[in-house]
C-alpha cells in the first residue's frame, strides 16, 4: 500500500480537531478523517513534543455519564449547562471536520486533470 503525503496544514487541522474534542479516541477522529489512528497519534505526539507538552498533561479520556434526573432545580440547571457544553464541543468538532473536508475537496478538485 502506498504511503499518502498529507500537507502540514492538514496535519495541523487533524491535531487541532483531536485536541478540541474532549474524550475522543484517536480511532474515531482518524476514521472520520479517513486515515489510520496510529498516524494521528504520531502527529499528536510530534506536535506535543514540538510544543513541550509532557505525557502527564495529555487529555484524559471522557467517561460516559448516566442520565439521572435530579429533584433539585439547581442540580438540574448544572446538568443542563454541562450538556450544553458537550453539545457545543460536538458542534465545534463537526465544524472543524467540515472545514477540513472542504479544504480536501478543493485540493483534490484542483489536482484532477481531466
Amino acid at each position: 500500500m502506498a504511503m499518502k503525503d498529507y500537507s502540514d496544514e492538514f496535519k495541523a487541522d487533524a491535531v487541532a480537531l483531536y485536541g478540541s474534542t474532549p474524550g475522543a479516541p484517536y480511532k474515531s477522529i482518524a476514521a472520520d478523517l479517513g486515515f489510520n489512528r496510529v498516524t494521528l497519534r504520531e502527529w499528536v505526539l510530534r506536535d506535543r513534543e514540538r510544543c513541550g507538552v509532557t505525557a502527564a498533561a495529555m487529555k484524559p479520556a471522557a467517561r460516559p455519564r448516566e442520565a439521572v434526573p435530579s429533584a433539585d432545580p439547581d442540580e438540574r440547571v448544572r446538568e443542563l449547562e454541562a450538556r450544553v457544553a458537550e453539545l457545543e464541543a460536538s458542534e465545534r468538532k463537526l465544524a472543524t471536520e467540515r472545514d477540513i473536508l472542504r479544504k480536501a475537496a478543493k485540493y483534490f478538485a484542483g489536482e484532477t486533470n481531466w
